[in-house]
């Protein structure tokens, strides 16, 4: 337990510096390319005939999917292990390869460089690269908080989930989460195709981040506290453990809801996806809906601090395996 916890920290460091470097994606695939063809390979040959059966091809579908993903990483470890210090630096970097610490940021970052330089154009047109709502119905408030609620959200789903799957099984666990979230991104909506051959995957992906999802709120929590006292920290508590019940997901209204109330901004509420409105509530309504650059900034600060809280708490778990064992 202590060498992944070793190697996560890494992984975590070599990310925050390093990120995804697009020179080398540009000569070969993402492994998540690859997971996301195999998801639709699936999807492509399986997902047919009725109701039932499109569920039960679902559901074997995604335990395939799964065991192959947990396979492919015991097989890396096995051939990375005899390698000694130089396996784990590249365990390391090959985990880094599934944190998305710098290139969430880069991406939100961005949303506000655009709304600076090309107003509300600029902002919508980096806001569509990281949300599946049709930016051409948000306002510049609007952009914004899609901005800061895609940083919150993702702060789980691309930082903290994978590297507490990793903590837990190794490569062969952060392989598993990366490929199931994968799959409850392309199949795991309830549109009329994927209802059903997507359940199973919508409801493990919900179970993956049932702990991640927390622990990311409680970061924010402690982010807003060495951010901004005490009393923010009470406050991003409370807002989350009263607001993040009432949002559609299981698990995403609780690092939305401690971003909202830490960064002062309501996040949330109706939007448009498609033809279709969803009448979400507000997170935060007592905070302001108006919203701008400064405010995605604020967001990105209290993000850092989190990710830097995060390392630090797997520092000292390295640490207090080091004794035990």
């Amino acid at each position: 337990m202590s060498t992944r916890l070793a190697i996560l920290l890494l992984a975590l460091i070599l990310d925050r510096l390093i990120g995804d470097p697009d020179w080398l994606w540009r000569h070969v695939k993402h492994p998540v390319v690859l997971f996301g063809a195999a998801i639709g390979h699936a999807d492509r040959l399986f997902n047919r005939g009725s109701a039932e059966r499109r569920k039960a091809a679902g559901i074997l579908s995604i335990i395939a999917l799964l065991w192959l993903a947990m396979v492919a990483g015991i097989a890396l470890h096995g051939v990375l292990r005899p390698f000694g210090l130089a396996g784990l630096v590249v365990e390391a970097a090959i985990a880094a390869v599934f944190l998305a610490q710098k290139s969430l940021a880069d991406h939100v970052a961005a949303v506000a460089a655009g709304l600076r330089t090309g107003g509300l154009d600029g902002g919508r047109k980096a806001v569509a690269m990281i949300v599946g709502r049709n930016p051409q119905t948000l306002d510049r408030a609007g952009v914004s908080r899609a901005a800061i609620e895609s940083l919150a959200e993702n702060a789980s789903d691309g930082v903290i989930a994978p590297a507490f799957w990793y903590a837990l099984l190794g490569l062969p666990g952060l392989l598993a989460y990366k490929m199931l979230n994968t799959a409850d991104s392309m199949i795991g909506h309830r549109s009329e195709r994927h209802r059903d051959f997507g359940w199973a995957s919508a409801r493990l992906d919900d179970f993956a981040n049932l702990v991640p999802a927390r622990l990311t709120g409680l970061l924010f929590a402690a982010a807003a506290w060495t951010l901004h006292g005490a009393t923010a920290a009470r406050d991003a508590l409370s807002v989350m453990l009263r607001d993040a019940p009432m949002h559609r997901s299981p698990n995403a209204g609780w690092p939305e809801a401690a971003m909202a109330a830490a960064t002062g901004v309501t996040l949330s509420g109706p939007r448009l996806y498609g033809d279709t409105v969803a009448n979400e509530p507000w997170l935060n309504a007592a905070g302001r809906r108006e919203a701008d650059a400064i405010d995605i900034d604020a967001a990105l600060a209290l993000f850092w601090r989190a990710m830097t809280a995060f390392a630090l708490l797997t520092m000292l778990a390295f640490y207090a395996c080091s004794l035990l064992e």
